[in-house]
């Protein structure tokens, strides 16, 4: 049973993040901002810190398939990123320390790659019509700022249920 507490939250997380988008987008002054829940991503940066690079990797890959089959139908995109933003944090954890606000840091800046990548995909085959500054602006940073909020809400979290049940699973 216990092995099983750490996927669950990511599903869980999964089905959390349309429930956020409802929220979005936000009209201030009649300009409207994105805001982009990216709860998935950020456990799978927690995961690939204090669990291992595999299992999020592993994770990573089917949260990514049941992400472009459920949100966008182009199967492919989070199925390739979700895995690769997991190896690319491992090989920064690697050479930074492991302390709950590195990866918490790292953890924001992974969502800001994800964004970007998902971007300059979604402009390569002309599935977006808005401009990089706009991007940045409109979409980018609300969704930084929301991302930061959950981040630091539920990053110690995080960390502490890895830990937990990550090593009552190695019977330690």
């Amino acid at each position: 049973m216990i092995r099983f507490i750490i996927p669950l939250i990511a599903v869980v997380l999964f089905f959390l993040e349309p429930v956020f988008s409802l929220f979005s987008p936000i009209s201030i002054a009649d300009v409207s901002y994105t805001l982009v829940p990216r709860f998935v991503i950020v456990y799978l940066i927690f995961i690939t810190a204090y669990y291992g690079r595999r299992r999020a990797i592993l994770y990573g890959i089917v949260l990514g398939l049941l992400y472009d089959m459920y949100h966008i139908d182009i199967i492919g995109v989070y199925t390739f990123l979700y895995p690769v933003i997991c190896y690319l944090a491992s090989l920064i954890i690697r050479q930074i320390h492991r302390h709950i606000i590195t990866v918490m840091l790292l953890s924001l800046a992974m969502v800001a790659l994800l964004e970007l990548l998902s971007f300059f995909f979604a402009s390569l085959i002309a599935l977006t019509a808005i401009g990089f500054e706009e991007f940045i602006v409109l979409r980018l940073m609300p969704t930084m700022v929301a991302n930061s909020i959950f981040v630091g809400m539920f990053g110690y979290l995080f960390k502490r249920l890895i830990d937990e049940f990550g090593l009552q699973k190695a019977g330690i």
